[in-house]
């Protein structure tokens, strides 16, 4: 299965749309939302291109094709605007025999590793760090895929997206390109 990973859109239409054309011209087949989706977040400004309408109208159309997970800025009331559901702190995924746990990062994540389940590859968000490291086997620590921010992006960072296809996984640009890739396996 081919899988875009997209975390903290915070209401940017701009960002959300960037993100959705790749989706579409590489044929992705699941939207994986990893929190923050609507809401821009009392300590962030304001984005460009915030519309929090638009976005969930956008991500709406696309509802049999996604899989949400709550954000620490994710509320009932954004619930309501979603025909998702995106109120659970986790989802294990697997494909190809790689399981995902995926979260948004601020009750899981690294750092705050939960009891289980057991995954290959941790997903998160939160930080808006965009970070791809190898799992460490000798502590039992499995990959860290944080998808960093389309629209808030830290550290320097350019805004970003991951991607997993073929065995591999990327950090992207919203333009597409790889900045970053690990694969997997064949």
């Amino acid at each position: 299965m081919r899988i875009l990973f997209l975390s903290d859109i915070h209401g940017s239409l701009p960002a959300l749309d960037a993100a959705l054309d790749y989706f579409d011209a590489h044929h992705y087949e699941l939207l994986v939302l990893l929190g923050d989706l609507l809401n821009y977040g009392p300590r962030n400004g304001l984005c460009k291109g915030l519309d929090p309408m638009a976005v969930a109208e956008r991500l709406n159309a696309r509802a049999a094709q996604i899989v949400a997970v709550r954000g620490n800025c994710d509320s009932e009331v954004d619930q309501m605007l979603l025909q998702f559901p995106i109120q659970s702190p986790y989802v294990l995924l697997a494909d190809e025999g790689v399981r995902f746990f995926l979260t948004h990062g601020h009750v899981y994540g690294e750092g705050k590793w939960p009891a289980g389940p057991a995954c290959e590859v941790l997903v998160q968000g939160h930080t808006h760090l965009a970070k791809l490291e190898a799992a460490q086997p000798e502590t039992g620590r499995p990959v860290v895929l944080n998808t960093g921010s389309p629209t808030f992006p830290k550290g320097g960072n350019p805004p970003t997206f991951a991607t997993w296809a073929g065995g591999t996984l990327a950090l992207r640009t919203l333009d597409g390109m790889a900045l970053q890739t690990l694969k997997l396996h064949d």
